[in-house]
């Protein structure tokens, strides 16, 4: 049961750099009523608040949309995106800081057949396909804006500290799709576990 201890919340309460790369290889754990889904988080972004021009809090800027954004850190930041697609996301740091880790991509553990039905998919996926993005990951859990601001230590979405990932398989790189960020979309703070087929998109890694 181990791999299902939640984490406390005094390990997200660090900068956003700090834990982003530990975030990877612990698990999202979402509890249906008859069921527990399960994804071991493979990739993540971090985001630096009000200094970040990629943040939704980049220089200060507070609306009803990222409140939850100023929060102390371990509670779930999840926004709507393109119309489309809502992103999970792990406030970190104190409250007022509006750091954050964005879970772009995870391999399901347990409850894959579930995962599929929420993402209407066939019954042979491709690897990615079940949660290899950030709005697939939350269509897979059934994440949206009702669990925006919700403590991630307890309660039916939670972050547990699954099988950890090793300093030595954690490869960096810029964030995607931020080109209007300026030189904010050079930072090197997208972290995955090399080579791992889960990822949403594949990068000529750095160490």
């Amino acid at each position: 049961m181990g791999r299902f201890r939640t984490l406390s919340a005094r390990f997200f309460r660090r900068p956003a750099e700090e834990v982003a790369p530990e975030l990877l290889g612990r698990f999202v754990v979402r509890d249906l009523e008859e069921e527990r889904l399960v994804l071991r988080i493979v990739e993540v972004e971090a985001y630096l608040g009000a200094r970040d021009r990629a943040s939704h809090a980049w220089q200060g800027r507070r609306t009803g949309r990222n409140k939850s954004l100023y929060e102390d850190g371990g509670v779930a930041y999840v926004y709507f995106i393109y119309g489309m697609h809502y992103c999970l996301n792990v406030v970190t740091g104190r409250s007022g800081n509006a750091d954050a880790v964005l879970l772009r991509a995870a391999e399901p553990i347990a409850g894959a057949g579930t995962m599929l039905e929420h993402r209407r998919l066939s019954r042979s996926p491709r690897p990615g396909d079940l949660a290899g993005g950030p709005g697939k990951l939350c269509q897979a859990l059934n994440i949206d804006r009702d669990f925006d601001g919700s403590p991630l230590t307890r309660g039916a979405l939670r972050i547990t500290e699954g099988e950890g990932a090793t300093p030595e398989v954690i490869v960096t790189g810029p964030r995607i799709g931020i080109a209007y960020a300026g030189e904010a979309a050079d930072w090197p703070l997208r972290f995955a576990i090399r080579g791992h087929r889960h990822v949403s998109r594949p990068l000529p890694w750095s160490k």
